[in-house]
């Protein structure tokens, strides 16, 4: 039998065992998930759903999946995207069927190298990507976005946007016109201005939350004394009403604040990151290869991967002065470029490396610079 300071630490080794297991919102007892991040700065408080896995996004836009699942994407009670397959990196993107089946489209840079940025950047013109993008955008709770944060969707802003749905003239719809998802008429608003005119973007009970006075309160209110001293704190003046009316309706938000050009804008600054962060992951050999003149052995240059091997779906190299060095064979199979030198001492060139990581469909670019020695 355990002495009762043993059997006190197995029950808390076990306690934390089992905390490791069933942490998180999951029908899984299993700890084995990976973890995918809606966008480079994340989407926090979104609900997620996916073959086995539920919750919210967390504060980094993070969610958990198994390979080969879909995700299913909600803000509140309204769907943003379903069918979506869950992968480490999920942008807005993917959210939309007809876009992402275009995102391996590959174009070529002017250096004849595969590359994915001019498709991305066609994209993110399309009308349905904007019309979500300036949605979420201004779902954020503070309205000005900045450089170096995600979009937070706090639980006060979903409340709300739970409440306000039933009420709207018609379910929202990103895939119509911008005209028609932006509008704002004084008595025709679109259902996404709607919805934003019943979010106070406050805390509750704040006085911006609160019914703004009416004209006839305006009206009826006593003028503000000429002499300061003669003010009562405990009245509200005309000229306060009118103040925090005014307030009140500044604090509304439409989708005439978040504009076309602040969506592409956000859109390019994450799928930038993203591309990034993927290609710090990889590496050559070294920067600087020096080869002496009049060696023509082949010579080998190996990708590498931060903690793990390369996998490559694909592999392309050339060089920036073939009279110089020249590409001999390339493979992303042994992720290697193979090159010899055929210029004279003083000479250089650049080994270019356009490659194509497996499960993404972002191609990374490395250079290897090749200078010929005496």
């Amino acid at each position: 039998m355990l002495s009762q300071p043993r059997a006190v630490l197995a029950l808390v080794l076990i306690s934390l065992l089992l905390s490791g297991c069933f942490s998180g919102d999951s029908d899984s007892s299993s700890n084995d998930t990976e973890t995918g991040q809606i966008n480079a700065l994340g989407i926090s408080g979104l609900t997620y759903k996916t073959n086995s896995q539920h919750g919210k996004t967390d504060s980094q836009g993070r969610f958990q999946y198994y390979p080969g699942e879909t995700l299913e994407l909600k803000v509140g009670n309204l769907s943003l995207a379903e069918g979506v397959p869950a992968q480490e990196w999920v942008t807005p993107l993917e959210f939309f069927p007809d876009i992402r089946a275009q995102l391996s489209t590959v174009s070529v840079n002017d250096q004849g190298l595969s590359t994915h940025r001019p498709t991305e950047e066609k994209l993110i013109s399309r009308t349905p990507l904007l019309n979500l993008t300036r949605f979420l955008i201004a779902l954020n709770w503070n309205e000005n976005l900045k450089d170096d944060e995600g979009i937070e969707i706090r639980d006060r802003v979903i409340q709300q946007l739970n409440a306000a749905l039933p009420g709207l003239s018609s379910p929202i719809d990103f895939n119509v016109s911008e005209a028609e998802f932006t509008k704002n008429n004084k008595n025709d608003a679109s259902p996404a201005n709607q919805l934003l005119a019943q979010i106070c973007f406050y805390p509750k009970g704040h006085e911006i939350c609160g019914d703004p006075p009416t004209e006839a309160e305006i009206q009826n209110a006593d003028e503000r004394p000429k002499n300061e001293n003669d003010w009562n704190p405990d009245i509200e003046y005309k000229q306060d009403l009118v103040n925090k009316r005014n307030r009140i309706f500044e604090a509304v938000r439409s989708l005439d604040d978040f504009d076309t050009e602040q969506a592409r804008s956000y859109l390019r600054r994450e799928l930038n990151r993203i591309s990034t962060i993927i290609g710090n992951r990889y590496y050559l050999d070294g920067h600087i290869a020096k080869v002496k003149a009049g060696d023509t052995d082949i010579k080998p240059v190996s990708i590498r991967r931060i903690g793990g091997k390369p996998e490559l779906a694909d592999l392309e190299a050339i060089t920036t002065r073939p009279q110089d060095v020249v590409v001999h064979s390339y493979s992303n199979q042994t992720a290697e470029v193979e090159y010899f030198v055929s210029g004279d001492a003083g000479g250089e060139s650049e080994i270019i490396t356009s490659f194509l990581p497996e499960n993404t469909y972002r191609w990374v670019q490395k250079n290897l610079r090749v200078v010929i020695t005496n």
